[in-house]
């Protein structure tokens, strides 16, 4: 698979009529001498000499961007609210793996929330991995001001196996249910790893103790692209039929509308309008609601 010509195909999106606007507008962002980046809860940029037309014009650009899904993130005086306060999920996660000195990746890494919370590590490289051109746009619109050496690709899961080098442990969040053929999903994350490498994973479950997965119909929690949901044990079989040596359950959390929600930031829909509202404990499509588990393992 020839890599640098997928990247070339793909850099095409940004020549689409809502991408070339997009572009433009973190291409014309004002430049700011600087800038502090602070990692938290909010990935928030700071600097003590701005203009109010720069602070005006940034402001501006963030909304020309939405849909914001995950962060949350401080622009200067700019609050970008997103949908997620990905804060959550990170913080679950955040005491189960050291990224000190590793080769990390992220797939489906969004608008690159994470890669910047995984700064606080002082990993050895970064690479987020999202097809999609909003993402991509919205992290170069925040590492603009950042300045990172965090690289971002628009390539997916299915191209991992022949990146240009393995990584020591890869993020896998929010990711497995989008793909019709999840074992050769972790196949695919097994043969990018380094000796001893790790996953960290997240994926909807439902309960049971039967290895079985619920196959919504059309769309899941008004999502279309859901094909599989399983119990625990159904996630462990694909990951032992993947060859990973071991699988440590880390925690399990139901999505609530304190963590998704919908805000300005997105101009649609978010959880409360996915769920029956009669009611929560089950998705207007009459499945059970969102939950997750997060899961490492081990190659």
């Amino acid at each position: 698979m020839n890599l640098d010509s997928i990247r070339y195909e793909r850099s095409k999106c940004f020549e689409w009529k809502d991408n070339k606007v997009r572009k433009s507008i973190v291409d014309n962002l004002p430049h700011i001498e600087n800038c502090q980046l602070e990692l938290g809860d909010k990935v928030t940029l700071t600097c003590k000499d701005i203009s109010d037309e720069n602070k005006q014009k940034i402001h501006e650009s963030a909304l020309g961007l939405r849909p914001w899904r995950k962060g949350p993130f401080q622009v200067f005086d700019t609050f970008i609210n997103t949908e997620w306060k990905s804060f959550i999920k990170y913080n679950l996660i955040r005491p189960y793996f050291d990224l000190t000195d590793k080769i990390v990746g992220d797939i489906g890494c969004s608008n690159g929330y994470y890669l910047f919370r995984m700064l606080e590590d002082k990993p050895k490289k970064i690479v987020g991995f999202d097809p999609s051109a909003l993402c991509k746009l919205q992290f170069d619109f925040i590492n603009h001001f950042a300045k990172t050496d965090i690289k971002f690709e628009l390539l997916g899961v299915e191209h991992l196996p022949f990146y240009e080098h393995k990584f020591d442990i890869l993020f896998c969040l929010g990711v497995l249910y989008h793909r019709p053929n999840p074992v050769n999903t972790l196949k695919e994350l097994w043969n990018s790893l380094n000796k001893n490498g790790e996953v960290i994973l997240d994926t909807f479950m439902i309960d049971g103790d039967e290895p079985y997965a619920l196959c919504p119909a059309k769309t899941y929690s008004k999502i279309p692209n859901i094909y599989f949901v399983p119990t625990i044990k159904a996630l462990q079989n694909w990951s032992e039929k993947a060859k990973f040596s071991s699988f440590e359950v880390l925690e399990i959390k139901k999505t609530d509308t304190d963590e998704q929600r919908r805000t300005d930031w997105i101009l649609g829909e978010s959880l409360g309008d996915f769920l029956d509202p009669n009611n929560p404990e089950v998705t207007v499509e009459g499945y059970p609601a969102p939950k997750r588990v997060y899961v490492k393992l081990k190659k």
